[in-house]
């Protein structure tokens, strides 16, 4: 983990960035091929940081064609896993000693805490890459017992042109998720940076190249999503689609698929995640600590974020009152102030949609036990509403924004319950001094990862993904992703000797 700088050290890296505005497609940039560009613009201040290429499906023919090209003559996929582990070192090596650029463009481009970038999604980004590159030289590929007569193998084989469809809250760390694994499994992968957040993946994928990665095995395809994100769903020359973000964009790509050539498909798309707190919670300091952390980290611009805290009434008064206290340490404000810890929400239409749950707060006549403001435009202030009702929309729709809403509960059969009412299954938080409770709720609610007495995703070497509507497909992270990027493939050799067997009788 990096220290962060000082507010005017970000400030004059901010000032000498050049940014990156055309498409990278087979080692260099390009233009889009109609020669449109689209605006984006630092949230916080309205600034346009550039004008990027927009592209459209013919550039994602010619990304595809050269990805394919890259993929068939072997240029990375037949390299040996040493030397491919190598590169990505070397990759992993270059982020590192562009750590503050990356952080920096990152907070100008989403309006995220700079400390945060800098503490957590850049160190993390450069962590995955290598954690995955470490690997490649590790997995073993089996042989299946099958008898003397024969000799059977079980290998893995790069699944080929992958597409990499990103969101906007996470733009560095959703970016190494994918072609972490990708990259490490020999395919070539063509990313689609959200629209919001593309300038660090087009520095990235010149990184890159720079260190070695081969022409037309990483490219990066900017625009929107009719434009570039359906093409790549239906193209017949792409064999798989990783995509993070929203559950009906997650759907079109399913249909793309049944609509082309079936290609695979692994979705992580939102979460409507519990935090589930027992009266017999053991510190309700770090309860508070980390239900805030996990409401509120990323303006709660995430899809694991706790949004929903479904607490024992015994103790929701003493713990809303120390969840208070510890809020006070979320100061709202420049996203390049390393102070701040709530920034700019991502866009002004997100700002709209964030805010109408405050309405509903209105509406609904529910109690705003902090918070509950809005300013400058595009910020609101962490805000926790309690009384929430399953019946609300606080309770069931992902907000996406830094709204905690309270539930409370009476028996651990009610809180299951609360718990596993939702559409989504991706996360969810535990907090008992029980263990045996908390092996009980654990295994009853319906999410990916449940994390105990804390709030967290795991690491690198955990896989993250969600149940029913929240994922599809596969996991990110971890040895896991691996498979998502392969192909099984059964090579079964005839040893037996013929000729002795015709001897014998």
């Amino acid at each position: 983990m990096h220290e962060p700088l000082t507010a005017a050290e970000y400030k004059a890296i901010a000032s000498s960035l050049q940014f990156p505005a055309n498409a990278f497609i087979d080692g260099s940039f390009r233009p889009s091929n109609s020669g449109k560009t689209f605006r984006t613009a630092n949230p916080a201040t309205g600034e346009t940081l550039a004008e990027i290429a927009a592209c459209d499906a013919s550039d994602v023919d010619f990304a595809v064609s050269k990805a394919r090209d890259a993929f068939e003559d072997g240029r990375w996929r037949l390299q040996t896993p040493g030397d491919r582990k190598a590169t990505l070192v070397k990759f992993a090596r270059l982020l590192e000693e562009h750590r503050h650029e990356l952080a920096v463009m990152e907070s100008l481009d989403s309006g995220k805490p700079i400390r945060e970038c800098q503490t957590v999604d850049v160190p993390e980004t450069i962590h995955t890459i290598r954690w995955h590159a470490e690997l490649i030289d590790k997995l073993y590929d089996n042989t299946a017992p099958v008898g003397s007569n024969a000799l059977t193998m079980v290998v893995r084989e790069p699944i080929g042109v992958v597409g990499c469809v990103l969101p906007w809250n996470f733009p560095l760390l959703m970016l190494a998720w994918k072609i972490g694994p990708a990259l490490a499994a020999g395919c070539s992968v063509i990313v689609k940076p959200a629209q919001e957040t593309t300038l660090t993946t087009l520095r990235v994928a010149e990184l890159a190249h720079e260190a070695g990665i081969p022409a037309g095995v990483f490219n990066v395809v900017p625009g929107g999503g009719k434009e570039v994100g359906e093409p790549i769903g239906l193209h017949m020359g792409i064999d798989m689609v990783a995509f993070t973000g929203s559950t009906p964009t997650g759907r079109r790509f399913l249909r793309y698929a049944a609509d082309s050539n079936l290609k695979k498909i692994v979705l992580e798309c939102g979460g409507k995640n519990p935090a589930v707190v027992l009266e017999d919670a053991e510190d309700l300091d770090l309860v508070a600590e980390q239900v805030v952390n996990g409401a509120f980290w990323n303006m709660g611009e995430n899809c694991s974020a706790t949004s929903r805290l479904i607490v024992q009434s015994t103790i929701k008064d003493e713990l809303l009152k120390r969840i208070g206290a510890y809020m006070r340490e979320w100061k709202t404000g420049d996203p390049l102030d390393p102070e701040n810890r709530i920034g700019a929400l991502v866009s002004k239409n997100h700002f709209e949609k964030v805010s109408s749950f405050l309405d509903d707060v209105k509406t609904e006549e529910l109690s705003v036990a902090h918070g509950g403001k809005s300013h400058k435009g595009i910020y609101i202030e962490p805000t926790v509403v309690d009384g929430v009702t399953p019946s609300s929309r606080l309770f069931k729709e992902e907000i996406f924004g830094p709204i905690l809403s309270v539930t409370a509960f009476e028996t651990l059969a009610e809180a299951i319950t609360l718990a596993n009412d939702t559409n989504y299954g991706l996360t969810a938080s535990i907090y008992t001094g029980s263990l045996r409770k908390a092996i009980r709720l654990s295994r009853e609610i319906r999410a990916g990862v449940v994390t105990v007495n804390c709030f967290g995703e795991g690491d690198a070497t955990t896989p993250f993904g969600g149940y029913k509507e929240s994922g599809f497909g596969g996991r990110d992270k971890s040895i896991f992703a691996h498979d998502n990027y392969c192909e099984l493939k059964t090579i079964w050799i005839d040893v037996s000797d013929r000729s002795v067997d015709e001897t014998i009788r």
